[in-house]
């Protein structure tokens, strides 16, 4: 497959998702986005491949990233947002600036958890209900994230994500105190 194939297949895939998740039907969306139900059938099927201002006009009227719709990933469970990797979106010359750490769809109520985690410490969770999302930022040491019985180190200055309607926990494998702060956001039942 190449990756113009994979690319078809993955916004066929999302815009189905998507469009099911906000309970849009084709007509709707079509008058949201301001294109054809024809080419909102087209795409959903993987006959063709939009222009990027058609991908973008969808996606504002999904209310998601033009990112969360060309996801190649079949629903990834975990991101890790590399410290390099966050997007920084204001700065100024005396040394402000913003910087977009990771982000979800996922609209619904959300807490902010300041965490921290001694050496040999660990801390396990049941599944949260589905449409529940878990967001991190680690300031200091190394955590490893558990999700669903797989490990995942994120350190300091890394970010992750990911669905939390499976059990997972956070662990220090670590010397040092793991710092970090976290998000949880639940999607309300509609």
């Amino acid at each position: 497959m190449t990756d113009l194939d994979q690319l078809t297949q993955s916004l066929a895939r999302n815009l189905k998702h998507w469009r099911a998740e906000r309970g849009y039907t084709l007509d709707a969306l079509a008058a949201r986005a301001g294109v054809s139900r024809g080419m909102i059938i087209q795409i959903e099927q993987a006959r063709t491949n939009p222009s990027v201002g058609t991908t973008v006009k969808i996606a504002d009227a999904l209310g998601v990233s033009i990112t969360t719709l060309l996801d190649y990933e079949q629903g990834p469970q975990v991101r890790i947002v590399g410290p390099g990797e966050a997007v920084r979106l204001w700065s100024t010359e005396a040394g402000s600036f913003t910087k977009l750490l990771v982000g979800a769809e996922a609209p619904g109520p959300f807490e902010l958890w300041d965490w921290r985690l001694m050496p040999g410490d660990d801390s396990a969770s049941d599944p949260h209900p589905p449409g529940t999302v878990e967001l991190l930022h680690v300031r200091a040491g190394t955590l490893t994230l558990v999700v669903d019985g797989v490990d995942h180190t994120v350190p300091a200055g890394a970010s992750a994500t990911f669905e939390a309607k499976v059990p997972h926990g956070y662990r220090n494998d670590g010397t040092e105190p793991v710092e970090m702060t976290m998000s949880v956001i639940i999607q309300l039942a509609r």
